[in-house]
Parts: C-alpha cells; sequence; structure tokens
C-alpha cells in the first residue's frame, strides 16, 4: 500500500467560537476538550504504521506555535508549509501536493482540518485504509459522516443511485448540496442517500495534481511559482509572497471537486464533529443529567440545557436560572447568548471589529516563539504584564524609545543583558531597564521562567521596539 502523507490545515481564524477563539490564536490551537489542543489531537490521529510524517500548511503568525504543540507531542512535521496570506483551501491543498510531488509522486495525501473532533481515531484511520484502494487506483476520495440528524450547518454529498451508507468502500458520489434549510435537510435524511460534506479528501499526489491541471489551471501557474520559489527559514519552508497573491481565494470544494468526475465519497458513521460553535462544544463536552456543560471557576444554580465556561484565573462565572444559554467568560471579553444564536457569534466579531475593538482579533494571551505575555493592568502611563519565557527560549535584543520597564522574577532565573551587562536575576529579585536600554532577556533554566514587568511611558505599545538580534529571525 501506498504511504499515506497526512496534510493538515491549520490556518483559519475560528470565529464562530470568539471570545476564546479568535485571529491571533484560532480555536485549533486551544485546548477545547481535554489537555490537548484540536491540532494536537489531529496530529496524533493521522499518525502510525502506513502514515508519513505530517505536512503541515499554517500562516506566519503560528508557526512557531505549530513547532510547540508538536513538540509537545512528540511529533516531527516533515514540512511546515508558510502561506503569506490566507486564500482558501485549494491554494493550500495544491502546494502541498506540488511539494510532495518531487518526493513522493506515487504516494496518497490525506487532507484534513486541524480543528475537527473525531472520537475514534483507530476507527477513522481503519476508514482511511479502505478507502486507500481506490485512491491509489486514481480516484478522488472524500469522506462523509453518515447523518445522525437533520442538520442545517453543514454541507452534504449526495451518493448515486444505488449507494450504501453502511458500506465500508467508498461509494459513487453524485453531487455536493449547500448547507440545506430545515425541510431540506429532514428530506434528505429520511431518503437515506446523503452524507455530511466532512472536508477530508484522499488521493494520490499524481491525481490530484491532474485533477488541478485539468479543471484549474489558473491556480495552477502562480501556485507552481510560489513553490518553486519558496525559501528555507529556520526549519519553515515559506511560499513566494508575490506569486501566491495572485492565486484565487477559492476552496478545494468549488475549484475541483465540484468539476471533476468518478469522485467517490466513504461513508463514515463513527463520532465527528466540526466543532462550527457554542452549541456543538456544549454537545462534545458532554452535558450533566440537566443538560448543563461547566468549564473552570463555575457556578450553576437552577439552570439547564446552558454552557458555562470561565476561561481566566481568578474568575468565578455564575448562572443563576438559565435555560438553554451560552456565557464564556475570557480575561478581557464575554459572551452571553442564547444557544439557538449561537451561530451569529461571527456578527458580533464583524460588530467589534468596525468599532475597531482590539478583542475582535487579539487575545488577551499574546504568543510569541519564546514563550507568551498578558497584560493585567493598564493605566495612564504605565502597563503591569506577566511575561512566562519557556526553557532555553530568548527575546529578541531590543530597545525602546518611549519606556521604561522594571522585570520582578516570580518563578525560575532570568539572564538578563541591559547594554554592556549581563547578569542573572533569581526569583524574588528584580532588574531596572532604563529608556533607550538595549536589553535582553533569556531563561537559561529548564523550567518556564515567570515575570512581572512594570511598563512605565509615554507610549507603551507593543510596535516601540527596534530589534537588534533575534534568533526567531523576525523583522
Amino acid at each position: 500500500m501506498a504511504k499515506i502523507h497526512p496534510v493538515i490545515l491549520c490556518g483559519g481564524s475560528g470565529t464562530r467560537l470568539w471570545p476564546l477563539s479568535r485571529k491571533s490564536y484560532p480555536k485549533q490551537f486551544s485546548s477545547l476538550l481535554g489537555e490537548e489542543s484540536l491540532f494536537q489531537a489531529t496530529a496524533r490521529r493521522l499518525s502510525g504504521p502506513g502514515f508519513a510524517s505530517p505536512l503541515i500548511v499554517t500562516g506566519d503568525p503560528f508557526r512557531f506555535i505549530v513547532v510547540e504543540q508538536l513538540a509537545a507531542i512528540e511529533a516531527a512535521p516533515q514540512s511546515i508549509l508558510i502561506e503569506p496570506e490566507g486564500r482558501n483551501t485549494a491554494p493550500a491543498v495544491l502546494a502541498a501536493a506540488l511539494w510532495l510531488e518531487s518526493r513522493s509522486a506515487d504516494d496518497l495525501i490525506l487532507v484534513a482540518p486541524s480543528d475537527h473532533v473525531i472520537a475514534d481515531a483507530e476507527k477513522f484511520r481503519t476508514a482511511v485504509f479502505k478507502a486507500s484502494e481506490a485512491a491509489e487506483a486514481g480516484g478522488l476520495v472524500t469522506f462523509g459522516i453518515k447523518p445522525t440528524r437533520p442538520e442545517t450547518g453543514y454541507g452534504y454529498l449526495k451518493l448515486g443511485d444505488g449507494a450504501d451508507l453502511s458500506s465500508e468502500a467508498p461509494q459513487a458520489l453524485a453531487g455536493f448540496v449547500e448547507k440545506p434549510d430545515r425541510a431540506k435537510a429532514e428530506s434528505m435524511l429520511e431518503a437515506g442517500d446523503t452524507l455530511w460534506n466532512a472536508g477530508l479528501f484522499l488521493f494520490s499526489v499524481r491525481a490530484i495534481l491532474e485533477a488541478y491541471r485539468a479543471h484549474a489551471p489558473d491556480i495552477v501557474a502562480p501556485v507552481s511559482r510560489a513553490v518553486a520559489g519558496a525559501e528555507t527559514d529556520l526549519g519553515f519552508t515559506r511560499l513566494a509572497p508575490d506569486p501566491w497573491r495572485e492565486a484565487d481565494d477559492i476552496s478545494i470544494d468549488y475549484a475541483i471537486m465540484e468539476r471533476a468526475s468518478g469522485l467517490m465519497a466513504m461513508p463514515y458513521d463513527g463520532h465527528w464533529s466540526d466543532l462550527g460553535g457554542w452549541e456543538a462544544v456544549w454537545q462534545e463536552a458532554g452535558p450533566d443529567d440537566r443538560g448543563n456543560s461547566a468549564s473552570g471557576a463555575v457556578t450553576a444554580i437552577d439552570c439547564k440545557n446552558t454552557l458555562l465556561r470561565s476561561e481566566a484565573d481568578g474568575l468565578e462565572l455564575v448562572g443563576i436560572g438559565l435555560d438553554g444559554m451560552i456565557a464564556v467568560a475570557m480575561p478581557d471579553a464575554v459572551l452571553v447568548a442564547p444557544k439557538a444564536e449561537g451561530q451569529r457569534v461571527k456578527e458580533a466579531v464583524s460588530a467589534l471589529k468596525s468599532k475597531g475593538v482590539y478583542q475582535a482579533e487579539q487575545s488577551a494571551r499574546d504568543h510569541r516563539p519564546w514563550g507568551w505575555f498578558e497584560s493585567l493592568v493598564i493605566g495612564e502611563r504605565f502597563q503591569v504584564k506577566r511575561i512566562v519565557v519557556n526553557p532555553g527560549a530568548a527575546l529578541s535584543l531590543q530597545s525602546h524609545n518611549h519606556r521604561a520597564e522594571h522585570w520582578v522574577v516570580v518563578n525560575g532565573t532570568a539572564r538578563v543583558t541591559i547594554d554592556d551587562e549581563v547578569k542573572l536575576v533569581s526569583e524574588n529579585q528584580s532588574v531596572y531597564i532604563p529608556l533607550g536600554a538595549v536589553h535582553r532577556m533569556e531563561n537559561p533554566g529548564k523550567v518556564p521562567m515567570v515575570l512581572i514587568e512594570v511598563q512605565t511611558g509615554s507610549y507603551l505599545g507593543e510596535d516601540d521596539i527596534i530589534r537588534y538580534e533575534d534568533v526567531y529571525a523576525r523583522d
């Protein structure tokens, strides 16, 4: 059997799960349902005998998050392709196929979103192997989920005449159905000839490239140039930006799957969810006997059919007499809505963006290659931050034109550079960084280093940084 190369797509923003999921740190990297993130669970699921190391396609802001999260589960990618900007799934899948063409042209590609929940990993891998024969023969296989309800939030796959939803082999695919209204969803469920479109695909490198060249040649030219002009940067493969921007912003469904012939659908009757909204999270979290799902510091009094989540240290979320509600509390934003209105969260994000509210896209916790920081207090001419630096990591050598800084180490030891002086600052010790001083903070230890930073000055924005050296090659 040909080797299967997982291509994991993880560049999306996941705005339907705001305020936990935001553009700066989307849902696939969050621990929504357990200790591991959805991205980590996907990487684990698509591993083992028969699978090559994953090929990751993501955006520049997430490249170090990808590396860190894969390392945490002891997984190594064969490559991480960096999209200069999001152009939807058709260019992303094509770039992965072109990258693999010179290395494994006769192998298979399994395209998978990074933010889906598939409870039984072994069962799903078995389904993939059973679909492999059709893919090796040149077929384009898409995976469909056997529907359990008249769902209006998913697209559907309509199977050909005589197809069997209970089959353990790919079935002829007659066409795609857009998200239906309730009546049409009920009709399709009763007819028993449709599957939910899971956005998962299996095909050979050779077959999918032939399909692109036949049905989407306008995409092939610019993406080919972007791959040919790619540059290696700290182990990442950066696609060339200028030709990439010429590629159409289009999904693989519209560019290829709805135009190609001889498509096949592999029925899968295991548990699956795309976590497309807070109601889906409520369902996946396993509501109690009153229908409540609680996470974090939460107290529910006479509530039912309600999702309560506190994602902030020291913030107690209390619900009283709630029925069919969503309440999600973050350090800097709170969402309260009826579950029935959960799909309108995207409207809230758009409204916040139009007002210029930073919470629309930026998380309270700002993730960086060396760790993360969050603002604790912001006032006129001062700001207090908590900064966590990973073991062995270092901030850039930098200076500021408008602020001075006081650092207090509360856990671990920091190696601090201030102009020509380098010294160790241990727990409960502090150091002062004058305005304009060239400085750097490093963690020489084996545990995360935590410090409290107090900034004072006339301007405290993150763009007041002049970098002189940076081990992460940031501009």
